[in-house]
């Protein structure tokens, strides 16, 4: 990185050149296309808003929480996890990998820097990304001016607060999910726990786990699934079989499967969607639930299923099917979302809901030196596919100048000596 140290503009910004790309978020993604880098000796800066790498992981993750699926299909580029580690590593052991990772790649990203704005200057034909500093009483601005640009910040940068009625008039604690750490402090408390993906599930089960009353909030239909079937990985399982058999097809097994081991989910209050689990994933980006043991909790009625929410009152909630049932706390499980449409000026390769127009696997390339990775909604997998794409892209632009380079040198060299 070459800057123009001491050098500010009008606006008493700070502008800094950055002789390779700018990667935008130092999660699994920008660590993954920045070690991809690394090894071909690209130059790079990466911008993190945190104070430090995997902010997601670290700050804003449950105390229990393991990887869904197997290791292997956890990993990022150049690194596997350690032998020793267990077939779904901890979040503790997790973070420890990212660390280890971004140590032996020597990723050293700028932290508490939170970019404000990044555009496309068309008359310099360069981007220029302006962050503003998190830390400190006095507010500074830095301006990075680069000809690539990699948006790596995340599906899931902001945890998603939906409008429900009465919400304000309730008096008890409300949270998000990214926000919860463990269920030990709602001992013998009862909490609403609104929504019933991965994350609500396992909140849920750690809620019941600790003795507290959770009702969790189901209000529209969802796949569960075992996380093992015959002591395979389900995920795993669905990989193998999807290389012989059409997508429909291995929905099919799955649900057949997943039938005889948990049983009609419908009888306790969660219904099953038309669409298949993996086709669902495809077509809508909706993750199947991997059961941990929550399911047999609402079996036994630890955990309560309970309809979509008609109000909130002081105390209570109101539910749709005319139920009032007393609660103590609120835990929105109700997802996240991209941040990309609150800095990038940018509407031909990103949608307003902050994703790659193009689908997958398409959807990592735009134009003008663009790129994003980790928005595949295939988790660490998709995100380390498109690091390596994204990584041999700009290897290819970077040797072509490269020699550019080289040759008008060459000429310039000719006509002095031929002078």
């Amino acid at each position: 990185m070459f800057s123009f140290s001491g050098q500010t503009d009008f606006s008493g910004r700070r502008c800094v050149w950055v002789n390779g790309p700018v990667i935008v978020g130092a999660g699994p993604s920008g660590l993954a296309v920045s070690a991809c880098l690394r090894e071909q000796c690209i130059p790079f800066v990466v911008i993190e808003r945190a104070d430090c790498i995997a902010s997601l992981w670290q700050k804003r993750t449950y105390d229990r929480l393991k990887l869904h699926l197997p290791k292997k299909f956890c990993q990022l580029p150049k690194l596997p996890f350690p032998e020793e580690y267990p077939e779904y590593p901890t979040k503790k052991q997790f973070i420890t990998y990212l660390e280890n990772y971004a140590q032996k790649f020597d990723i050293k990203p700028q932290f508490n820097e939170c970019v404000q704005s990044a555009k496309y200057d068309e008359a310099c034909q360069l981007w220029r990304v302006v962050t503003g500093s998190t830390t400190g009483s006095t507010r500074s601005e830095t301006e990075y001016i680069c000809q690539m640009l990699v948006v790596a910040s995340g599906e899931n940068a902001e945890g998603v607060i939906p409008e429900i009625n009465g919400l304000q008039e309730f008096s008890g604690e409300v949270i998000h999910a990214k926000d919860f750490k463990s269920g030990e402090k709602y001992t013998g408390k009862k909490v609403l726990v609104v929504g019933c993906g991965n994350s609500g599930m396992e909140l849920s089960l750690d809620l019941s786990n600790h003795n507290a009353k959770p009702s969790m909030v189901v209000r529209s239909s969802v796949h569960i699934l075992p996380r093992e079937i015959m002591g395979k990985s389900t995920f795993d399982l669905a990989m193998m079989l999807m290389k012989w058999l059409p997508l429909w097809l291995v929905d099919k097994l799955l649900l057949i499967l997943t039938w005889f081991i948990l049983g009609n989910t419908k009888k306790y209050g969660i219904k099953r969607p038309s669409l298949g689990p993996l086709q669902l994933k495809n077509h809508h980006g909706k993750t199947p639930v991997l059961d941990i043991g929550a399911l047999e909790k609402i079996r036994s009625g630890e955990i309560a299923v309970v309809p979509e929410i008609k109000r909130f009152n002081c105390n209570s909630v109101e539910l749709v099917n005319g139920e009032t049932i007393d609660i103590d706390s609120v835990v929105l499980a109700t997802g996240y979302c991209s941040s990309v449409p609150c800095w990038l000026q940018e509407t031909e390769f990103f949608a307003k809901n902050g994703f790659p127009k193009t689908p997958f696997p398409n959807g990592w390339k735009g134009k003008r030196g663009l790129y994003a990775s980790g928005f595949t909604r295939r988790g660490l997998a998709g995100a380390s596919a498109d690091a390596v794409k994204i990584a041999q892209d700009i290897g290819k632009v970077w040797k072509e100048e490269l020699n550019q380079k080289k040759k008008k040198v060459h000429t310039h060299r000719r006509c002095i000596s031929t002078f």
